[in-house]
C-alpha cells in the first residue's frame, strides 16, 4: 500500500477529554478555542480546522473527512496539509495513538509566592466535589420554575427599591455616617460577595462544567473568595454559560432578599434607614459585578452574548482604526463591526449609569455630614 493510500484510509481520531469551542469573534477573525484537559493547555483554531477536528471520532477516514470539507469548503486539502495537521494535533498529544501528554502539574507555572500585602489560598481540596455538595443541596433553584419564580421575584423587589430612591440613598449616607453599623454592613456585603462566588460553581456543576478552585484571595486592604471553571468556555450552549457567569450577581440580589422584607415591614427609623443604606449599597455592588469591563462577570457575559473573544481589545483596536478611517476598518465583516460598536455604546451608558448613583450617594453623604 502506498503512503498516500495510507493516509486516505486513516482514522484519526480525537483523544477524550478534548474541548472544542463555539464560534467567537477576535478582531475581524472567528476562532474556537481548543482545550486539553489532560494538560490544561489551550489555542485557537479557525473554523476549517474546528471543522475537521469534530469529526474526527474514529468512523471517518481522511478520504471521507476530504469529501466532507471538499462539500463545504469548495477545495480539497493535499497530502502536505493533512501531513502538517495531524503532525500538528499528534505533537500536541490530540489524537489517540499519539505520545501521552505531560501532566498538567508538571507543565503549570508555579503559584506565585503568598505574602502579607497579597496572595491565595485553597480553601477545601477538591473544590469540584464541594460544588457538587452544594449544588445538591441549592441546585434545584436552578430549575425553569424556581429559576422563573426567583427572577420574578428580584423584578418586584428592584421595582420596589426603583420607587424609593430618595430613602435608600440617605439610607447609605447614613451607613458612612456611622462606624458601627458601616462595619456590619460590609460583613453582609463581604457575606454576599462569597455567596456570588459559590454561585458560579453551583451553576457550572449544575451546566456541567468543572470546578478548578474555591479559595481566598488577598490585595490588602481587599480579602474576597474565589471560584475558578476550568472549561466555562466550552459548556454545552451560550445560555448555559451566561447563566453560570450571571449566577454570582443574582445570587448578591437574593442574599438582599431577606433584607428587603425586613425594610418593608419595618416603621420608621435608625433600623429602616439602615436596612435602606444596606439595600442600596447591595444592588450598587450587584449592578458593578455586571458592568461589561474585564475582568467583571458583566464582561463575560457580554462576550458571550455576543459570541466575541477579548471583546474590550478587540473593540478598542477596531475603534482605534474606524476613527482614523482606515482601510483595515472596512475589512471587519458586518458583524464584527456591530458587535464592536454596540459593545463601546453599551459600556459606555452602563458606566455612566453607575457614575451618576456614585455622584448621588456622595452627595448625600455630603450632605448628611
Amino acid at each position: 500500500m502506498s503512503a498516500r493510500d495510507a493516509l486516505a484510509g486513516h482514522r484519526p481520531r480525537l483523544r477524550d477529554g478534548v474541548l472544542v469551542s463555539e464560534p467567537l469573534l477576535r478582531g475581524p477573525r472567528t476562532v474556537h478555542l481548543v482545550r486539553d484537559t489532560a494538560t490544561g493547555q489551550s489555542f485557537e483554531v479557525g473554523p476549517r480546522e474546528r471543522f475537521l477536528m469534530t469529526r474526527m471520532d474514529g468512523s471517518r477516514t481522511v478520504a471521507d473527512l476530504g469529501d466532507a470539507y471538499a462539500t463545504a469548503f469548495g477545495r480539497r486539502l493535499g497530502e502536505a496539509h493533512w501531513g502538517r495537521l495531524l503532525q500538528l494535533l499528534g505533537t500536541r498529544g490530540l489524537l489517540d495513538g499519539a505520545p501521552h501528554p505531560e501532566p498538567a502539574g508538571a507543565t503549570a507555572a508555579a503559584r506565585p509566592a503568598n505574602g502579607p500585602l497579597a496572595g491565595s489560598v485553597r480553601l477545601v481540596a477538591d473544590a469540584h466535589a464541594t460544588a457538587g455538595r452544594l449544588h445538591r443541596a441549592a441546585g434545584f433553584l436552578l430549575g425553569r420554575l424556581w429559576g422563573t419564580a426567583l427572577l420574578a421575584t428580584l423584578v418586584v423587589m428592584l421595582t420596589v427599591l426603583a420607587l424609593h430612591p430618595g430613602e435608600l440613598i440617605d439610607g447609605a449616607a447614613a451607613v458612612f455616617t456611622q462606624p458601627v453599623l458601616l462595619m456590619a454592613v460590609a460583613t453582609a456585603l463581604w457575606l454576599s460577595t462569597a455567596l456570588h462566588e459559590l454561585a458560579h460553581g453551583v451553576a457550572a456543576r449544575h451546566h456541567g462544567g468543572r470546578v478548578g478552585e474555591i479559595g481566598l484571595r488577598w490585595r490588602l486592604p481587599v480579602v474576597i473568595m474565589y471560584c475558578t471553571v476550568e472549561d466555562y468556555p466550552y459548556l454545552a450552549g451560550r445560555r448555559q454559560r451566561i447563566v453560570v457567569a450571571g449566577a454570582g450577581a443574582v445570587a448578591n440580589l437574593l442574599f438582599l432578599l431577606p433584607f428587603f422584607v425586613w425594610w418593608l415591614l419595618a416603621p420608621e427609623g435608625p433600623t429602616r434607614e439602615g436596612l435602606a443604606g444596606l439595600l442600596f449599597l447591595g444592588v450598587l455592588q450587584a449592578a458593578a459585578m455586571l458592568v461589561p469591563l474585564p475582568p467583571l462577570d458583566g464582561y463575560t457575559i457580554a462576550g458571550q452574548a455576543l459570541g466575541a473573544l477579548r471583546l474590550a481589545e478587540s473593540s478598542r483596536a477596531y475603534l482605534a482604526l474606524a476613527l482614523r478611517r482606515s482601510p483595515e476598518a472596512a475589512a471587519y465583516p458586518r458583524r464584527a463591526r456591530a458587535v464592536y460598536l454596540g459593545y463601546a455604546l453599551g459600556t459606555l451608558l452602563t458606566v455612566a449609569a453607575l457614575a451618576v448613583a456614585l455622584v448621588l450617594l456622595v452627595r448625600a453623604v455630603v450632605l448628611a455630614a
